[in-house]
């Protein structure tokens, strides 16, 4: 067998078995491929040497990984943001990359090193950080957005470093004209690339879609990507560049979309590829031997990044409390110090012992992040004991705009829905006051006239400052159940009569919200498919009392005709397959045990119903307890897959 082929083969296995390992233990798959990497590698087991084919398709993750950043780029994002971005971004950047060379400079002697150890410092992870504030439903609060925007300065700031980090290596005055000539081919590939190739790129896409051809869009965007990436490494600077500038030009056409689509598969292969390469790069020897300098490393930079981050963010008008959550979202390392540091490394202005400490101390700052985010509160608790103020503030202008309301209806979250729902109130003269921890959105809302003011509407005391014991009712209007949860707490223990409607994405959560005190749950989906079923009803020629019979009736019976769907490969990506019902249909053959026996005689038991059994053409939507099944029904079950596996057995083997 061919070498390169086995060392493919290994890498696979391997893979594919430590990633399901992780996915199964809940650990990030970084840290699966940094295992194989260090395992297999020319360090560990040396099942795959370290030679330039394993690095050349190492490079190609490093490509896409930057032509993600630049896809996921936004010019309109970066305006609406700017004073942030410029002013936050700029100042975390620039100030964590100076402090930290002049320290390292001091250190080993050198302010080349000292100035890619600085930038490689100065860059988070963006994967790590919005992940979490998606997560925690934390994007739309102040921190959150003060995370958005460092992190939307660093992909900037990546730009010029991976401009200068190649011209590092040559001395004095070699280094300036190097610097120079690179700054001068960087301004005008941009400009060339930027200012002309926008219009000639989404005609030739605009072309390429036309053609209404999978494989032929696979190929235009490889022969994009590369292109571009190779056309910046002709000009002298780096192949990420390229890939960097490729990402922001589709970004700003209308192929955006489509293009994450396409590359996604394939990135995310290969980036992980990247990291296997950076684990085997990883000599364990080495590490061990300077572990000391390796924990300094990690935890030095860490705790200094999160406190020079919450200072500025309070000099930028940041609480306390939300400036120390700022910097534990972006004190970790990123993804791109990892990049930076391989680049240096391949222009030998790192040595080979430098190297594998440095990178030892931010793999391992990546690996914490995670934890250091989730162990982030009780921090703040302690540290902003004293910060009760600001939040006496808050409810005070709660209760000023409160103090004479009664019979009205409290909306928690003024998004979308929100709104709408504040409009039809208003309509039918109904008072209400809304709660939303979006400070913009109270800010442009309340200009606009909206009756929203900013407060989080999971505290006990926002909800009685807003009125609670003199509301009628209570929306909870974002499709978060965890949040709505923790306010329908807060209402059962203060007032446990007062109705609470609750939006909700599908029908996964509706018994856990109605359980928990919920008067209604809407789920989104579920009522959108009844929309467009009452729509084509009407269209077909069905009366219209009918309808809206059928609609009442559903509702009635707490949506469960619509309970349920039949999973196909497609959902795989967007349902979680162990958590949401499906259905499920069997066929009754010949010699089936269920044949002969009355529903009663089998019952389903876990979270398993039966919602319909269609014979020879005809379907009865819910079969009663003496419903005797025959040969060729076809059951329809709804409930778990693991419930409907055992469902499935009994009907068939009577096990």
């Amino acid at each position: 067998m061919p070498h390169t082929l086995q060392s493919i083969l290994v890498l696979l296995a391997s893979a594919v078995v430590v990633v399901v390992l992780c996915r199964i233990s809940r650990l990030p798959a970084i840290l699966g491929y940094l295992v194989i990497g260090v395992v297999v590698g020319p360090f560990g087991l040396r099942w795959i040497p370290d030679n330039e084919t394993t690095r050349f398709f190492a490079e190609f993750g490093i490509v896409f990984l930057l032509f993600s950043i630049g896809l996921e780029f936004s010019l309109a994002q970066l305006k609406a943001m700017r004073r942030a971005v410029l002013g936050l971004g700029l100042a975390q950047v620039a100030a964590t990359t100076l402090i930290a060379m002049l320290a390292f400079w001091a250190f080993w002697g050198s302010w080349q090193v000292g100035l890619v150890l600085g930038a490689a410092l100065a860059m988070s992870s963006t994967a790590i950080a919005s992940k979490m504030l998606a997560e925690r439903n934390e994007i739309g609060s102040p921190y959150g957005r003060d995370v958005m925007a460092i992190l939307l300065f660093q992909d900037i700031a990546v730009v010029a470093f991976l401009i200068i980090i190649p011209s590092l290596a040559h001395p004095g005055k070699e280094l300036m004209e190097r610097l120079g000539w690179a700054a001068v081919k960087a301004a005008a590939v941009l400009s060339i690339i930027l200012y002309f190739g926008q219009k000639p790129l989404r005609a030739w896409f605009q072309l390429i879609a036309n053609q209404r051809s999978p494989e032929l869009a696979m190929l235009n965007l490889l022969l994009v990507t590369l292109g571009l990436a190779s056309l910046t490494a002709y000009a002298g600077l780096s192949l990420e560049l390229g890939a960097f500038i490729a990402g922001m030009m589709i970004a700003e056409t209308e192929f955006r979309y489509e293009v994450e689509e396409h590359v996604a598969p394939f990135r995310d292969v290969l980036l992980g590829l990247f990291f296997v390469t950076v684990g085997m790069s990883l000599d364990l020897h080495v590490v061990f031997a300077h572990f000391g300098l390796v924990l300094l490393l990690l935890v030095v930079p860490t705790v200094g990044k999160l406190v020079l981050v919450a200072g500025l963010a309070r000099l930028s008008g940041a609480g306390r409390g939300n400036a120390i959550r700022t910097g534990l979202y972006v004190a970790q390392a990123g993804e791109l110090a990892l990049v930076m540091l391989t680049l240096a490394n391949v222009n030998e202005v790192l040595d080979a012992t430098t190297m594998q400490i440095v990178l030892a101390a931010l793999v391992l700052s990546m690996l914490s992040g995670p934890l250091l985010i989730q162990l982030g509160d009780p921090l703040v608790k302690r540290f902003t004991a004293n910060d009760w103020l600001a939040r006496a503030a808050q409810i005070t202008q709660i209760a000023a705009r409160n103090v004479s309301r009664q019979d009205h209806v409290i909306i928690c979250g003024y998004g979308r829905s929100g709104q709408n729902l504040a409009r039809l109130l208003e309509a039918e003269k109904i008072s209400y006051l809304a709660l939303d921890n979006d400070a913009q959105r109270v800010k442009e809302a309340a200009v606009g006239g909206g009756n929203v003011v900013f407060g989080d509407a999971s505290r006990r005391e926002t909800l009685l400052t807003a009125g609670l014991m003199k509301a009628r009712a209570v929306c909870i209007t974002f499709a978060d159940t965890r949040f709505a949860l923790k306010i329908m707490h807060q209402v059962q223990y203060t007032r446990p009569e007062l109705p609470v409607i609750v939006r909700t994405y599908d029908e996964s959560d509706i018994e856990q919200l109605l359980k928990a005190g919920a008067a209604e749950v809407v789920p989104e989906i579920l009522e959108g498919s009844l929309m467009l079923a009452s729509h084509t009803l009407l269209l077909l020629g069905t009366p219209l009392t009918r309808v809206l019979a059928r609609i009442r009736a559903i509702r009635e019976e707490r949506y469960s005709l619509f309970r349920g769907f039949f999973h196909g490969v497609t959902d795989a990506a967007a349902v979680a397959d162990t958590v949401q019902p499906r259905l499920h249909s069997v066929l009754l053959a010949e010699g089936a045990s269920a044949i002969g026996k009355t529903l009663g005689e089998v019952p389903m038991k876990g979270s398993v119903e039966v919602t319909g059994v269609r014979r020879r053409g005809t379907r009865s939507e819910r079969p009663g307890d003496d419903w005797r099944f025959e040969p060729g029904d076809v059951v329809v079950l709804l409930g778990r897959p693991g419930d409907i596996d055992r469902a499935e057995s009994r009907l068939l083997r009577g096990k």
